[in-house]
């Protein structure tokens, strides 16, 4: 066999026609194509027999082909009701190739069941004469965080497959912040994903005013586990073990026989009787107390407050009860009221639609999503109307007292501040001038 020759980088690389001869030849016998650990096709010696004397000589006997061009990188997603072979034909590679490239890589990951949207690169090189198919170079995938597979093609037309596996390792997080825009955005910078975010939003809900009490440039702080990979790579969230803002703390911390739960700096539970906020995020737009009616256009009492917020934004149940009522009710329109132990009930007004299964009689969580905001009934837009009752009589929501959560005590007490004693100890570690930084449970510390 004759030798090729490999120009430099910046110069176009050519195939000398001897050797697309071969690849030609090889081809047209079917051979398969091998990898790091397996070999796709013939293993018998006698099948490689043909690559080599006369059998080649055909091949070679040909007129010069043409040469190939620099190889392309194509950036590809699986779509919706797509194969994976089918989604690496969309890259210009002949339908057997894709195939052959698929059944290689079903070696070292699930082929069949992928999802719509799952991404990988694709680098192929068509030959000048632009023919219809486009030859794969090479193609990269990453089945997951820490699992990483590369097909790739050496110059005897040969495909080898090698993987990369990283370490999964479990990391505690303390990150410091400051309110730049929205929560949401603030807290994504310090690493937060959105789910601990909500988490966040849920449990400030029973002590602050988003709308009034948060103000920009707030400090805020967050401990949060998760397992990344050994690059850095978040691959699962874990819990929220603690958040500050405008100086209120939560702690996370399990008490003996319950389930965890969020406790203040002393101890005491923070989960409330009832939220301020059933809404997350929402703006008051309107207060407790006598208004001219917007659509009425006379003045009378308005008898709850209402939350602006976007048509079908959840309603969460403001504390822990039974659902009494839920359905039409002249002008709130759909209507939905929770008794609540003791002597508390709470209504929501002009929703748009009840939750799944929210009906009279069921039993509804502190948190629940039992609604979405709408503007059925009187309503000029849509919003909630909220109203808490106390012994069926209606109360002021903003400054209404109603019971607190229970407080530690005992062994449980001693356990939680042990607990805190730790978590005091990474925030302090994650202290600095700069408005980020994050500290690691352990040695490892990012700044």
């Amino acid at each position: 066999m004759k030798k090729y020759r490999r120009y430099s980088r910046r110069g176009r690389r050519q195939l000398a026609a001897p050797l697309i001869g071969c690849l030609v030849a090889a081809a047209a016998l079917g051979l398969g194509w091998k990898t790091a650990e397996h070999h796709f096709g013939p293993s018998h010696p006698d099948a490689k027999a043909p690559l080599s004397g006369a059998a080649v000589a055909p091949a070679m006997a040909q007129a010069p082909k043409p040469a190939i061009t620099t190889p392309q990188t194509i950036p590809v997603k699986v779509l919706p009701g797509e194969t994976l072979a089918q989604a690496v034909q969309r890259a210009g590679v002949a339908p057997d190739e894709a195939k052959r490239a698929v059944d290689a890589l079903a070696e070292a990951m699930d082929t069949v069941n992928i999802k719509a949207g799952m991404a990988f690169e694709a680098a192929v090189a068509r030959a000048s004469d632009h023919g219809r198919h486009a030859q794969l170079v090479s193609l990269s995938v990453q089945p997951s965080p820490a699992h990483a597979l590369t097909l790739s093609r050496s110059f005897d037309g040969a495909l080898s497959l090698k993987q990369m596996h990283e370490k999964i390792l479990d990391d505690t997080v303390a990150a410091n912040g400051a309110i730049e825009g929205s929560l949401y955005e603030s807290a994504q910078k310090l690493g937060a994903t959105p789910t601990i975010t909500a988490q966040v939003v849920k449990l400030f809900a029973h002590k602050l005013d988003f709308q009034r009490d948060i103000q920009p440039v707030d400090a805020f702080r967050l401990v949060f586990d998760r397992r990344i990979t050994e690059s850095g790579k978040t691959v699962e969230m874990g819990e929220l073990r603690y958040a500050e803002l405008h100086g209120v703390k939560f702690y996370r911390f399990e008490r003996s026989g319950a389930e965890p739960e969020y406790f203040d700096e002393n101890g005491k539970n923070i989960k409330g009787f009832l939220l301020r906020t059933p809404v997350d995020g929402a703006r008051i737009t309107s207060l407790f107390g006598l208004r001219r009616h917007p659509i009425l256009g006379y003045t009378r009492a308005h008898q709850g407050i209402d939350f602006g917020a976007g048509a079908g934004t959840p309603i969460l149940a403001a504390g822990d009860g039974v659902v009494a009522e839920a359905g039409r009710k002249g002008g709130y329109g759909n209507w939905l009221r929770i008794r609540h132990s003791g002597e508390w009930s709470t209504g929501y007004g002009h929703i748009s639609r009840f939750a799944k299964g929210v009906r009279p009689g069921v039993r509804v969580r502190q948190g629940q999503v039992v609604a979405y905001v709408g503007s059925s009934g009187l309503a000029t837009g849509p919003h909630l109307h909220y109203e808490v009752f106390k012994n069926a009589r209606r109360v002021n929501p903003l400054s209404a007292k109603v019971p607190q959560g229970t407080v530690l005590a005992g062994r449980d007490l001693q356990r939680f501040k042990a607990e805190k004693a730790h978590i005091d100890g990474l925030l302090a570690a994650a202290e600095t001038p700069q408005k980020l930084a994050l500290a690691s449970e352990g040695s490892v510390v990012r700044r």
